[in-house]
């Protein structure tokens, strides 16, 4: 042995460092490999069930928000009815309203002209009986002067009451 080398050491020891390498393999190894598949398919399945979440919510997301805007197109269309059956009952209202006023002017001035005919009558009524005193009194005293001036306070009288 020149180095001083023995030969059936290595290879005992080569021996010994590959049942270690075997053994730690089986015993370390494998178990670890296995843990680290089992993980990994962990993750795979949790990433594809976060996927499928994910896609699931977003179509449910547009689902939603095709019945917002289906629910908002729904609205408008009730809003612009209910905008037009209220034109169409103020315009009703309106007409009828104006109707109201039409037939309410009319009877007002029927009213009033029947009242202006009522006092045109009472007014010439009145004129009358004073004109056919004045006429007695100047048949019956003679005198001009006097039935004139008797005339003319009872035109007087007559104006008052008519003032007030």
């Amino acid at each position: 042995m020149p180095l001083n080398i023995d030969w059936q050491q290595i290879l005992l020891h080569l021996l010994n460092f590959t049942i270690l390498a075997f053994g730690l393999y089986l015993l370390l190894y494998n178990p670890i490999k296995k843990f680290m598949k089992k993980r990994e398919d962990e993750y795979r399945e949790r990433d594809e069930k976060t996927r499928n979440a994910l896609a699931e919510a977003e179509e449910k997301a547009g689902e939603y928000a095709r019945r917002i805007a289906e629910s908002e197109k729904e609205i408008a269309e009730k809003m612009a009815d209910a905008d037009r059956e209220l034109s169409l009952a103020r315009e009703t209202k309106l007409k009828e309203t104006a109707a109201e006023a039409d037939a309410l002017l009319a009877r007002a001035r029927s009213d009033a002209q029947a009242e202006k005919e009522k006092m045109l009558e009472e007014a010439n009524a009145q004129i009358e009986s004073v004109v056919s005193e004045m006429a007695e009194k100047v048949i019956l005293k003679g005198g001009e002067s006097a039935a004139y001036d008797a005339f003319l306070s009872a035109a007087k009288k007559n104006g008052e009451k008519h003032e007030s």
